[in-house]
């Protein structure tokens, strides 16, 4: 049987949720059978993981920095309560049972802060090195920038190499990253790229966006889909 695979939405303002098909394509031509998440399962996160095989954090807007014990920045963007909640009840227990994630742009901020880390509200404002262009001005499809990714780690034995270009849209990114994620992937800036889990089976956040990459025929963003369903 076919894995299934909660996929987190985004959720404007917490009253209407959105999903770029681009998400479910990727789920579907890897394998597994997706289903949307909403928001307001808190409760309910342990009958749901009983049932999913996998979970899938997607893209969206900004976290509530409240959350990992900072107030807001003058940058930062809309926030979802309602989703920062769900997604972190549902990422505590799919760690807990030891269920693979995959977790891509806000995903992987919300990932670290699930285990304790935290996150550049706005890197533009909080970084002191000069940064590469992270809200890249071309098409989803586009690489933009390299991603230098460490040696024996799961992304690089995902990927079959230690760079490799990807896309870029984000203004946020994770800072602190606690055991027992540890950093995979960097660009040439010092930004983090990817973080994956020590501990866990398959666990990997990865800031850009390898779904529309994957649609578009890239390769290496076709085998990170690919494993995480071969993982579940």
């Amino acid at each position: 049987m076919k894995p299934i695979i909660g996929i987190t939405s985004h959720v404007e303002l917490d009253s209407k949720h959105t999903l770029n098909h681009d998400y479910i394509k990727a789920v579907l031509e890897a394998g597994g059978v997706p289903v949307i998440l909403p928001i307001g399962i808190d409760d309910d996160v342990d009958q749901l993981l009983e049932k999913l095989d996998g979970i899938l954090v997607t893209g969206g807007g900004d976290i509530d920095p409240t959350l990992f014990g900072e107030e807001p920045h003058a940058n930062l963007g809309v926030i979802s309560p309602g989703r920062d909640s769900s997604e972190l009840a549902i990422i505590g227990k799919a760690l807990a049972l030891n269920k693979p994630i995959l977790a891509i742009c806000r995903g992987i901020q919300i990932l670290n802060i699930a285990v304790g880390g935290d996150m550049y509200q706005d890197i533009y404002a909080q970084s002191d090195q000069t940064l590469l262009q992270h809200s890249q001005k071309a098409s989803r499809s586009h690489v933009s920038h390299y991603v230098n990714v460490e040696k024996n780690s799961l992304l690089a034995d995902i990927a079959g190499q230690t760079k490799f270009k990807v896309n870029s849209f984000h203004h946020q990114a994770v800072r602190h990253v606690p055991k027992p994620l540890a950093i995979s992937g960097t660009a040439s800036d010092g930004i983090i790229e990817a973080i994956e889990s020590v501990e866990h089976k398959f666990v990997l956040g990865v800031q850009w966006h390898p779904e529309p990459l994957a649609a578009n025929g890239d390769e290496i963003s076709k085998k990170i889909f690919q494993r995480f369903i071969q993982s579940c």
